[in-house]
């Protein structure tokens, strides 16, 4: 996607490799909107802990992000040992893997990288042939995204008013996004849409990150809090909700994805506005056999007492502004926070994937043209 700093555009993607340093470059979405910078992280354990505390975020860009990581931890390993390179390759992925456990694409980029290495004779050569697919990878989960955009354009009418709930966007992918695929082709197609981004506390990705990507496309939108959406739902104010997702079960269609995800397909059934969920094939998991199998990540307390803020004069240099934390919550109090909520299949509309919408009990049946 196209970024607009300081009166400059550019392109940019959200995660990309610097093979000359052995780096993955991130774009640091802690401090969006508000700031806007690049962050480096020089080995594979630097890169995990910027998957686990959110340099990174949104399940195609960690997984992204992870095949990229376990490139840069193969290509750092000296010798020509194959037996200690593979032990070295696993270290690289039990850690990786471990960053965010939720979601199921980093484990499938990373499986595909290695699936990718196996025929190399030497350490050497399964080094390149790592990195080079981490590219394949990354440029793939593009294509994805820009496929799902055209399957998912044709039900935004113009004029639609869509809800999203967190970030499903460029953000949260390597670029175009998943549930915002569809909007950006229906914005490119012609048609006038109007979004509603779910603020989507505690970190309120819905209110930086969607709402930032949107202003920055010139998609009109507005911000609400979370609990507004039954409101305007009543009111007949929401003709589709568009969400993503961290893993979808190929076996039953249930989907994990933020916390709240659960609630908002709960109110969009009762009031019968079609819900759906908008994914790369590499958010498919084949193997579980039930949503309550998914690890649900239990996040810290302080995101829910509290949340993060940018002081300082906004109409002076936006690099001025400082970030802070401010508690507000009751200070005895402690929290429950968990990452993510499992949505069932019969109240979900459709899956929208690379390769067509389809019901979520289809996904099974049809597992062979969607990679299973």
């Amino acid at each position: 996607m196209n970024v607009t700093v300081a009166g400059r555009t550019r392109h940019f993607r959200t995660v990309w490799f610097d093979a000359e340093n052995n780096a993955v470059q991130l774009i640091e979405q802690r401090l969006l909107p508000h700031q806007f910078e690049i962050s480096a992280t020089r080995d594979f354990r630097a890169t995990a802990t910027a998957i686990r505390d959110m340099i990174v975020r949104g399940a195609p860009a960690i997984a992204a992000t992870a095949a990229y990581g376990l490139a840069q931890g193969a290509r750092a390993f000296r010798g020509s040992n194959l037996a200690k390179f593979a032990a070295h390759v696993e270290a690289v992925f039990q850690t990786l893997k471990a960053a965010r456990p939720t979601a199921v694409d980093p484990v499938n980029a990373m499986n595909q990288v290695r699936a990718a290495m196996a025929p190399g004779e030497s350490v050497e050569e399964q080094q390149a042939l790592a990195l080079a697919a981490a590219e394949q990878f990354a440029q793939e989960s593009v294509a994805h995204c820009e496929a799902i955009g055209r399957h998912g354009a044709r039900l935004i009418r113009a004029g639609a008013r869509v809800l999203t709930h967190c970030n499903a966007g460029w953000l949260a992918c390597v670029d175009v996004g998943t549930a915002t695929a569809p909007i950006y082709a229906a914005q490119a197609q012609g048609r006038k849409i109007h979004v509603f981004c779910d603020e989507t506390r505690p970190r309120c990705q819905g209110a930086t990150l969607t709402a930032w990507e949107l202003a920055q496309q010139g998609v009109s939108h507005q911000v609400i809090a979370d609990n507004a959406a039954g409101h305007l739902m009543q009111r007949g104010e929401v003709d589709l909700v568009i969400v993503g997702s961290d893993r979808v079960l190929g076996r039953t269609g249930e989907i994990a994805n933020k916390i709240g995800t659960y609630t908002k397909a709960v109110l969009a059934h009762r009031h019968r506005i079609p819900f759906y969920v908008a994914i790369p094939l590499s958010t498919i998991d084949w193997s579980l056999r039930a949503g309550a199998d998914i690890p649900i990540e239990e996040r810290s307390e302080d995101e829910v007492l509290g949340a993060w803020g940018a002081v300082g004069n906004f109409k002076s240099q936006i690099s001025n502004l400082k970030s802070l934390y401010v508690r507000v919550a009751n200070p005895t109090s402690g929290a429950r926070n968990p990452g993510f909520d499992v949505t069932p299949a019969e109240l979900i509309t459709g899956i929208i994937t690379p390769a067509g919408i389809f019901k979520p009990r289809e996904l099974w049946r049809r597992r062979h043209e969607l990679g299973g």
